[in-house]
């Protein structure tokens, strides 16, 4: 038996119990629901913005705020209470029997856990944006993709966590929770950060909660915050710095993935 059609049966199986009705019906209309409800396209944003690109930056975000918290908690859900319980009840040694080696099966869980919730994600944000605003998507479609990179990140930084927690312990309860308070956490360092800079004039605060979540970096470089000017801002990075922190933001995430894959390959007991 060739190795594709067991690794199939495998995704197959952990897509079946991650999206199980009605969790795939519901997280689509969620999606659906945060797009359109958050797109922001009023007049008064375009006349506070300047070039093409900081107004394809503004709207993509706009489109993106609620809908990843509604990607976090699929993804946080498939590890946690998928991947979690199968570790714990010792659903997984199933899996093992199987002609593969660890590192595929991990594979199978993951594409179906966080890859199809991806997929998910931005074909309906992109699609819907695509609808609404062919005149942006088009013409500034590298700024887009770029946008959706940047705020990816550290939800999938934190999808990396969740899952050397849910690894190591065995368990999701646990992982499940500390993933959301690193969450809500972020919104809180953020503005600490911003208060430190601002007053030591020093960008060093900013320039590392960049390299965890860059879409701060890419923030700060298309016009900083809503309520603080621009020129106050102690750090405005070029759109080359921005990139290379959501380069770098990536490079830690692939890091911790590949730890995540190392431990269920060589120190899983189970």
């Amino acid at each position: 038996m060739g190795k594709g059609k067991p690794f199939l049966e495998v995704l197959a199986s952990a897509i079946h119990e991650d999206f199980r009705f009605p969790f795939l019906e519901i997280f689509a209309f969620l999606y659906t629901l945060g797009t359109f409800a958050m797109a922001n396209f009023t007049a008064g944003v375009y006349s506070q913005i300047g070039t093409n690109e900081t107004v394809a930056f503004t709207v993509t975000s706009s489109l993106i705020g609620f809908s990843i918290l509604i990607f976090l908690i699929l993804v946080f859900k498939n590890i946690a209470y998928g991947l979690g319980s199968e570790l714990e009840k010792g659903i997984i040694q199933t899996y093992f029997s199987y002609p593969l080696k660890r590192r595929a099966i991990l594979t199978a869980k993951l594409l179906s856990g966080i890859g199809v919730s991806l997929l998910l994600f931005l074909g309906i944000q992109i699609s819907a944006f695509y609808i609404m605003a062919p005149d942006i998507v088009l013409p500034q479609f590298g700024t887009i993709v770029l946008t959706y990179a940047a705020n990816l990140s550290y939800p999938l930084f934190l999808s990396a966590i969740l899952l050397l927690l849910t690894l190591k312990l065995q368990r999701g309860g646990i992982g499940l929770v500390v993933g959301f308070v690193l969450y809500i956490a972020m919104s809180i360092v953020s503005g600490l950060a911003l208060l430190v800079a601002t007053s030591t004039k020093s960008p060093l605060v900013l320039q590392i909660m960049s390299l965890i979540s860059p879409s701060y970096a890419l923030q700060y470089h298309y016009g900083g915050l809503a309520n603080v000017p621009t020129l106050s801002l102690p750090w405005t990075p070029t759109l080359t710095e921005a990139t290379l922190y959501v380069v770098g933001s990536y490079v830690i995430v692939a890091a911790l993935f590949i730890l995540g894959y190392v431990y269920f390959s060589r120190r899983l007991n189970l």
